[in-house]
Parts: C-alpha cells; structure tokens; sequence
C-alpha cells in the first residue's frame, strides 16, 4: 500500500483530496470539525516537510454554485486549526488556479472551490479528473468518508499521477485499523448493530455474521426480530415485510454457531417526544398504544456482559432514540461499555454516522480505540466490496 511516508517530500505540489464537507450553522460557523481535524496530521506533515499542499474537497449537495456551501467559509476555521493563512481561489480548474498552484512557497496551503459546483464531479468524468490532476505533482486521497465514490477527484484522477500517488495518514489508519475487525479480530469477537430497518444492514449483517461470535442487535430493528418471534410491540418501528427475513437471519447465525442476543425489556413512549407518557416493559409484551424507543435496564446489563468479555467489538448503530435524553440511556450504556471494554485491552471500533455522533455526544470517542470517519465507506469495507477511492491508489503503485 502506497502511504505518504513511503513519499520523499522535496518542494513538490501535493494534491490533496480531503473530507471537509462538515456542518456549519446558519453564520457560516462550523459546528463540528471532526473532518477536518482528521486531516491535519497529513498537511503539516507535508508543509513541515517543504511540501506546497493544495487541498480539495466538497461541500453537501449543490445544484450549480451555491454561496453557503463555498469552500471559502471554512477559511477562518482552517487557519485557526493550521496556525497559518491558507489561500483560497473560487476556482477548480483552469490556467489561473494552476499558476496559484506552482506559485506556492514550500510549506503554503491552497483551498481550492467547492468540486461539486461542477457535475463533472459526481460524473467521474475524465477531463474534469485530468484539469484537476495539473495542480499537483503528487495525488494523495485523504477521504475515506468518499472513498467508496467513483467520482473524478476521489477515484478517476489518480490515473493521472502514474506512481506518483498515495494515501494520506487518515485514509491509512481508517485501512488498518478497518483490517483489524475484517481480517485480524481477536475473539471472541462482538459487533453491536443498531439502527432503525434491518433491510438496510442485511449485507452487512451477513458478512458479520461470517466473522463474528456474537451479535447484538439493538435499536428499532430489534422489534422486528421481536415480532417475527410472535412478540406484542405495540406501534413501535417495524418493517412487516422484513419479518422473514430476520427469521432467517436468526437461522443463518444459528448453523454458523454466532449467538444473537436481542433486547428483552424496553422504554416505550406513547409518542415520539422527549415528553411523552411512558412505560417499561418486557420487550415482547408492549402496549398497543406505546412504541419502544430504547432498551431497558436488563438488556444494558445483557448487552455489557457480552461487550466486557469481548475482545474485540464493532459498533454500529444507537439503541434506542439517543437525540431526546429521556430515551438515551441504553446509547450511552452501550458506549460507556466499549469505553471500559477498552480500558481492558479489547479493541473497539465505532463506524456509522449515528454511532460516530453518539460516542461525541457522550464525550467517549477518545476513550475507543478507533471512530471511523466514513460512515457509508465504512459499511461497504466490512462488506468486502472494493471501493474505488482505495483501489485507484493500489492500482500500477
């Protein structure tokens, strides 16, 4: 694997392909800077070294240019977290930006324009991937959270760079320790799925199942494994038509001797809000009018058990509704859990937008030994499939 200490840096322009589509409020403040944080080991690894960084990135979903979503609103935020100015241009291509670009001093930092204010982008189209690849002498991708996009800075430019291409420090460690859980798990070995449908994990779910010793399944998809057992869950989340389906997955772990281990009491609310009336049940015998919207007491000490003799433990997806406090205590156990699962030697990684955020919400992520960056591109890794961000760098390297 081609990663940026294998790279001799003498003066060179590196091109950069950083995950800097971050949320910001509406005065242009950023608002969580986890992304960007992220790949600051690689830019003043480089500029340290003498290089010229040029970075590039997108910003949400644009139709055409949007001014909120410019890349030129996180420049005061950049340059507090560098410690230097960063220069920008409202460009991406084109004669003037690369000039910009060969002007730089050793050790300056160029931001170019949003990429998504061009289709070509999403389109991964090759002319746009080739006047992006003439700003930089060496390619890095820096993005694991679009790594699996084949789209023209993330994927169709590394072709231009011949051997001359890498990744950077977050897209390496995301690789290692992603290895860790699919090819190198301590057992026994946990992984904690959550979410609301499990017509959305099944891939997932399947490929775990290969891997795993035990599965914890939480969160709205547990009350459709509750009701194809015949259990009485009220109005709670379930997907009727996935009912079979979780049948056969609790078939499926059974002839591969994974045990699954599924809530047995719940916090129902007779509405979704913070507010609303509520009731404590086994989980199979809610009231008709109720829906459950976190696991109980004895399925945190359940799911504990499991974690704390663990020795290596996935992630993936909230117990229960953990943005309203009334109905977060089953989230914040499971992660206090990993955090002491940790303390003990285990190895813990958290991946998934809602897991990620949880961790930060209870100010645990430090405490973990790994919090992925790419939710999606997370998900399709331990999946097995090939993303085309990381294949583009392995490819004639």
């Amino acid at each position: 694997m081609n990663r940026l200490d294998d790279i001799a840096i003498n003066g060179q322009r590196f091109l950069v392909r950083v995950d800097f589509n971050v949320p910001m409020d509406s005065n242009h403040q950023v608002t969580d800077d986890t992304r960007i944080r992220a790949a600051l080991p690689t830019i003043n690894k480089i500029i340290n070294n003498g290089g010229r960084v040029i970075l590039m990135s997108h910003r949400g979903r644009p139709k055409g240019k949007q001014d909120d979503l410019s890349m030129r609103h996180l420049l005061p935020h950049l340059e507090r977290l560098l410690n230097q100015s960063v220069l920008f241009i409202g460009k991406c291509i084109g004669e003037e930006v690369e000039k910009l670009s060969y002007d730089l001093k050793e050790g300056q930092i160029m931001l170019i324009e949003n990429l998504r204010f061009h289709d070509e982008e999403k389109k991964g189209d090759l002319t746009f991937a080739q006047a992006l690849s003439k700003l930089g002498d060496i390619y890095v991708n820096d993005a694991f959270g679009t790594a699996h996009r084949a789209h023209a800075s993330t994927a169709v430019i590394a072709s231009f760079f011949g051997k001359d291409k890498c990744f950077g420090y977050l897209m390496s460690n995301e690789i290692d320790n992603i290895s860790k859980v699919t090819e190198k798990a301590v057992k026994p070995f946990t992984a904690i799925v959550g979410g609301a449908k499990v017509s959305s994990k099944i891939t997932i779910i399947y490929r775990l199942l290969d891997l795993v010793d035990n599965l914890i399944v939480g969160g709205g998809m547990a009350y459709t494994f509750i009701k194809a057992d015949g259990g009485q869950v009220g109005s709670s989340l379930v997907e009727d038509e996935a009912l079979d389906l979780a049948k056969t997955i609790r078939e499926e772990a059974n002839k591969r001797g994974v045990l699954i281990h599924l809530p047995v009491d719940s916090i129902n609310a007779d509405q979704f809000a913070n507010d609303a009336n509520t009731e404590y049940t086994p989980i199979h015998a809610i009231s008709p009018t109720f829906m459950g919207l976190d696991i109980g007491p004895k399925s945190i000490e359940l799911f504990s058990d499991v974690i704390l003799s663990s020795s290596t433990v996935l992630w993936n997806g909230p117990m229960g509704v953990f943005e309203m406090q009334s109905f977060s205590n089953g989230t914040s156990a499971i992660a206090t859990s990993l955090a002491k699962a940790s303390e003990k030697g285990a190895f813990t990684l958290v991946g998934g937008g809602d897991s990620v955020a949880a961790i930060n919400t209870f100010r645990l992520a430090d405490k973990v030994s790994y919090v992925s960056t790419g939710g999606g591109a997370m998900l399709e890794y331990l999946e097995g499939k090939v993303l085309p961000g990381i294949a583009a760098i392995n490819e004639g390297v």
